[in-house]
C-alpha cells in the first residue's frame, strides 16, 4: 500500500532530512494515518541491504493530531552505514486489522569527499572525432584496420554489410583533434565549458570503442602532442576536456588481444601465445577462438577487470592509462558501460584520478536511475561516493522527449522528483543531461518525425529527410527542449550538430559529419542565448529546484540560489495557456514585463510552443 496523505518520502513534514541522506545522519520520520481508521500502533521496518539485509525495527510513537489524522513520529539513526536503506510502516489497529506501507527507499551516501562542481555548473559539448571538423583528407596507408576515407565530407556513411555480412565501420571521414582546435573559438562562443570526446585512442573502428593502443592517439586524430597542444588552448579558454573511458573491452585488433596479427610489437598478443603478459586479461572458452566479448561481438573481447596486471595497467601504475592522460592535460572521464565494470574497479579509478588530479571528474555510463541499478546480480554503487561523480541521465532525457511530444507534464516532473529523492546532491548536480548521444537517433528527428520509424527498412531511414512541416515542428520543439535542458540542474550536454539543425535516425545517421557551411543559424543562435542565460544566473547553475506547475502541456519550475530566482515555463501544446505568477516578472528572452502594463492579473501568457525565462522585478525598474 502507498497513500502519499499517509506518508510522502518527499514532503518534509513525513520525512526529514530530504531525499537522500549522508551516513551518521538521523532521519525523522512522521505516518499521518486518518483517525477514523482506528491505527493505535505504527511499527517502522528498515531493512539496511548492504549489510545482509539487518533489519531495525522501530515502534513509532503517537506525536499530535493534524486535522483528522494522527502522527506517529520516530527517528532512525543509519549510523556509519553507506548503501541501500528499505523501509517500510506496519499500522495495526486494537481490533487486529491492520496496513502495510512501502517498501520505501532510502539513499545513505559517503559525504567525506569534496565532488568537484565545474562539470556539473558547466555546458558540455560532446564530439563524435571522426565526423566534427577535418583540415585535411587523410591517408589511411599504414594505419591498422582497413581503412577507407570519404573523400566528399557530405557523403553517407557505410551502413550496409560488406560480404561477409559484417558492418565492419572501416570508413572514415578524417575529423582530427587539429580540427577540434580550429574550431575551439566557435566552441567558447556556443557557451561550452567542457569538451566530451568519444574514444580518440588508436582503434580499427571509426567509433573507436575497440581500443587498438591505449597509449596512443589515433594517428588519423593527429599525435599526442596534438592532444596536449589541444588541451593547453582549450584550458586557456576556460574550458575542460574529458575523455571517454573503454575499459571493459578493448579490440580484436589491438596490441594486447592481436587477434589479427595486426600489431608487431615484439610481445605477442593474447590470441597469439598463451604465454602473452596479456593471456589473464581475458576469458577464453577455447583459446584462442572462443572467447567472453561485449554482447557476443567478436570484434569486442571483454577483459577481466580484476586482473591485477589489468587494473595495474589501466589505473594503480604511476603512468597508468588513466593517470597518464590526465597528466597530458585531461581533466575527466567519462566510463563507458559503467554497469558492465566491477564497483572496486570503478572506485579505485575513482582513488587514482583524484590523487593524480584533485579536481578530475569521473561520469559513469548508465541508463537507468543509478541509485537503485542492478547490474549482473549486484546492486551497484556507482553514487554513494568514491566511484561515480555523476552519470549520464537518460531518465531526463526520454522523460523530456515524452513531454515535448504530448505526455502530461506531470509524469516528467514524477520522473525527475523521483531521481532529487533518491540521488545524493554531488550526484544529481553532476548529472550529464542531454536530449542526444552518439547511442541514439538526432534529437530534431526524434521531435520533428515523432518516432524512430523502425518499423522501416534501415535504407528508408537511411534516405529519410524530414517535410518542411516536420521540420518547423522539430525546430519549435527542440527549442523548448533546449530551454528545460539549459535551466535544469546537471549539465547541459550538447551532441555535436544538434544545435546545428542536425537529422539522422539511428547510428550512423545520427553520426554524420558536422555541416560546416550549411548550419541552421537560428538554432546556432538559440543554442548560444542558452549558454549566455546559463552563465549568467548562478540559480540555473547551482539552484534548487521547486516545481510550479506541472499539468498537460504546462511545464514551469523555479530555480533559486542566495536571493537570486529564475522562474521557466514552457508550453509544448498548440493552445495559449495562462500561467499565474508568484511576483511580476521580466521576460529575459523578450524582454516583456509581466504582467502587462494596465492588468491587474498577476498572470502571463504563454502562446504555442513557447517558453519563457523569467526573473522577479519591483515596480521601480524600468
Amino acid at each position: 500500500m502507498t497513500d502519499p496523505r499517509t506518508f510522502d518520502p518527499r514532503d518534509p513534514a513525513c520525512k526529514s532530512p530530504y531525499g537522500a541522506v549522508p551516513s551518521g545522519t538521523a532521519v525523522h520520520l512522521t505516518v499521518r494515518p486518518l483517525r477514523a481508521w482506528g491505527f493505535s500502533h505504527v511499527t517502522l521496518s528498515a531493512r539496511f541491504e548492504g549489510q545482509d539485509n539487518r533489519t531495525v525495527r522501530l515502534e513509532l510513537a503517537w506525536s499530535g493530531l493534524d486535522l483528522e489524522r494522527d502522527c506517529y513520529s520516530g527517528t532512525l539513526d543509519v549510523g556509519d552505514y553507506v548503501g541501500l536503506i528499505w523501509y517500510t510502516f506496519h499500522m495495526e489497529g486494537l481490533d487486529g486489522r491492520w496496513a502495510e506501507l512501502g517498501e520505501y527507499q532510502l539513499t545513505v551516501y559517503d559525504d567525506r569527499e569534496q565532488v568537484p562542481t565545474w562539470f556539473g555548473e558547466g555546458v558540455t559539448y560532446q564530439i563524435f572525432p571522426d565526423r566534427f571538423r577535418r583540415l585535411r583528407i587523410p591517408d589511411p596507408k599504414g594505419m591498422i584496420g582497413g581503412r577507407t576515407v570519404h573523400t566528399g565530407w557530405y557523403e553517407e556513411p557505410v551502413y550496409l554489410p560488406d560480404e561477409h555480412g559484417e558492418v565492419r565501420n572501416r570508413d572514415f571521414f578524417g575529423g582530427s583533434l587539429n580540427g577540434v582546435r580550429d574550431k575551439l573559438g566557435y566552441l567558447k562562443g556556443l557557451g561550452v565549458d567542457t569538451i566530451y570526446f568519444c574514444p580518440i585512442f588508436e582503434a580499427p573502428e571509426n567509433h573507436r570503442y575497440g581500443t587498438g593502443d591505449y597509449e596512443k592517439i589515433d594517428p588519423m586524430l593527429g599525435t599526442n602532442e596534438d592532444f596536449r597542444q589541444l588541451c593547453d588552448e582549450a584550458h586557456a579558454l576556460g574550458m575542460h576536456i574529458m575523455l571517454d573511458g573503454v575499459f571493459n573491452h578493448t579490440g580484436f585488433v589491438s596490441r594486447y588481444f592481436n587477434g589479427d596479427g595486426s600489431y608487431d610489437t615484439g610481445v605477442p598478443g593474447a590470441a597469439q601465445s598463451p604465454d602473452s603478459p596479456y593471456r589473464k586479461w581475458y576469458n577464453f572458452i577455447h583459446w584462442p577462438d572462443q572467447y567472453d566479448s561485449w554482447w557476443g561481438i567478436y570484434s569486442l573481447p571483454a577483459v577481466n577487470e580484476s586482473e591485477p596486471a589489468y587494473v595495474d595497467y589501466m589505473i594503480r601504475d604511476e603512468n597508468s592509462i588513466v593517470r597518464r592522460w590526465l597528466k597530458a592535460g585531461a581533466d575527466g572521464w567519462r566510463l563507458d558501460v559503467a554497469d558492465e565494470l566491477p564497483d572496486t574497479f570503478v572506485h579505485a579509478l575513482h582513488e587514482a584520478v583524484r590523487e593524480t588530479k584533485p579536481d578530475g571528474v569521473v561520469i559513469g555510463e548508465v541508463w537507468e536511475d543509478g541509485s537503485n541499478k542492478i547490474a549482473y546480480g549486484v546492486r551497484r554503487k556507482h553514487i554513494l561516493g568514491g566511484h561515480c561523480d555523476g552519470l549520464m541521465n537518460y531518465p531526463f532525457r526520454n522523460s523530456l522527449i515524452e513531454f515535448l511530444l504530448g505526455k502530461d507534464a506531470r509524469f516528467f516532473q514524477e520522473a525527475m522528483e523521483g531521481l532529487r529523492a533518491n540521488y545524493p546532491p554531488f550526484a544529481y548536480y553532476s548529472a550529464m543531461n542531454a536530449l542526444g548521444t552518439h547511442d541514439t537517433a538526432r534529437i530534431l528527428t526524434l521531435l520533428g518525425v515523432g518516432s524512430p520509424c523502425l518499423e522501416y527498412t534501415k535504407s528508408w531511414r537511411a534516405d529519410y529527410r524530414m517535410t518542411p512541416e516536420q521540420l518547423a515542428r522539430g525546430m519549435e520543439l527542440l527549442r523548448l527542449g533546449a530551454l528545460v535542458l539549459y535551466t535544469f540542474p546537471g549539465s547541459p550536454t550538447v551532441y555535436y550538430g544538434d544545435e546545428a539543425g542536425m537529422e539522422g535516425f539511428e547510428d550512423p545517421f545520427n553520426r554524420r559529419p558536422y555541416p560546416w557551411g550549411r548550419e541552421n543559424g537560428d538554432l546556432i543562435r538559440w543554442f548560444t542565448r542558452m549558454g549566455q542565460l546559463r552563465h549568467r544566473y548562478a540559480a540555473l547553475r547551482k539552484g534548487a529546484i521547486t516545481y510550479e506547475k506541472a499539468d498537460g502541456h504546462v511545464l514551469a519550475y523555479r530555480r533559486t540560489w542566495e536571493k537570486e530566482t529564475v522562474l521557466v515555463a514552457v508550453n509544448t501544446g498548440d493552445q495559449a495557456v495562462t500561467l499565474d505568477l508568484p511576483w511580476p516578472a521580466r521576460d529575459v528572452l523578450s524582454g516583456e514585463v509581466l504582467p502587462a502594463p494596465g492588468t491587474r492579473a498577476l498572470t502571463a501568457q504563454l502562446p504555442p510552443r513557447t517558453g519563457r525565462v523569467l526573473i522577479p522585478i519591483t515596480r521601480f525598474q524600468g
